[in-house]
């Protein structure tokens, strides 16, 4: 079976869509729908943008999303999804490709998404940080412990075997790194990110998209999405709803997606946007599930 899947924050690169852009005539059409939805040119910021310029929450967000949903669009070998997933943003990116928003519908999402998670990170100082090595088991009890001394921080992205980040406060995040290294992870590596993603610290963002996403027509989705608050298949779109508006306090649970869809049959993951970050997180669950 075909799985989609699509990238989240992070997959930017400057430069990103060009050469889609230059050579394919309806996925120019896409880009440029984009910029008029928008009210700016963002494809300038795409193409030409410094690394700094596209970092900007509110700039990468609809610039993954845009790019990732036109390169499914315009597969040479055509969209034919039997499941999809996409990690954070990716989400987005995976329901609108799969029908279950329009590609105008989905960008405003994004866009307000990228607006209010910004704004949340302006609250306060926060920050998040890959652990790698370390049994998951062992990152939650000690960010536990960590939160308990008045120091937030928790567990937000299980990516693959032994690479999990970590998200809170810059406080919590630091003192977290300081325990993790001295229980064994070979590495305790800050983000250059905006803020703390997928923790209670988006609480404000959560309740401003909450009133978005209601507002926002869902249809059913061509094949059934794994979305990342519970690993699960769904294809109910008021379920949809409700899971994107926790998906932004709550952890992703990409391993977990990844297995469940290799369960229920997937055999080959194709990767819609920049970058091939997932491809790798894939090989590596892969891996973990041969092992005897």
């Amino acid at each position: 079976m075909k799985a989609y899947v699509f990238p989240g924050q992070g997959s930017q690169f400057s430069g990103m869509g060009k050469e889609l852009y230059d050579s394919n005539p309806l996925a120019r059409v896409y880009f440029e729908k984009a910029n008029e939805i928008l009210g700016f040119r963002i494809t300038e910021i795409m193409f030409y943008g410094t690394d700094e310029e596209l970092k900007q929450t509110k700039v990468t967000q609809p610039a993954v999303f845009i790019h990732s949903v036109v390169s499914a669009l315009t597969l040479e070998e055509g969209f034919d999804p039997q499941m999809v997933a996409g990690h954070s943003l990716g989400e987005l990116s995976a329901l609108t490709a799969s029908g279950a928003l329009t590609f105008e519908d989905g960008l405003k999402l994004v866009y307000k998404r990228a607006l209010a998670m910004q704004s949340a990170c302006e609250i306060q100082k926060s920050t998040m940080a890959a652990i790698i090595a370390l049994p998951d088991e062992t990152v939650e009890s000690i960010c536990k412990e960590i939160t308990e001394q008045g120091n937030l921080v928790v567990a937000a992205n299980y990516n693959c075997p032994g690479q999990i980040v970590i998200s809170g406060t810059e406080e919590g995040v630091a003192q977290a790194c300081e325990a993790l290294k001295a229980a064994g992870a070979k590495r305790a590596l800050t983000l250059n990110v905006g803020g703390a993603f997928h923790s209670p610290l988006m609480q404000p963002a959560k309740e401003e998209l909450e009133k978005a996403i209601r507002e926002t027509t869902f249809h059913t989705p061509r094949c059934p999405i794994y979305q990342n608050v519970d690993a699960q298949p769904h294809t109910n779109p008021e379920e949809i709803k409700e899971n994107l508006v926790a998906q932004l306090t709550s952890p992703v649970r990409w391993t977990a997606s990844v297995m469940r869809m290799i369960n229920d049959g997937a055999t080959e993951f194709t990767e819609c946007g920049p970058g091939t970050v997932l491809q790798g997180t894939i090989k590596k669950i892969t891996a973990a599930i041969a092992k005897p």
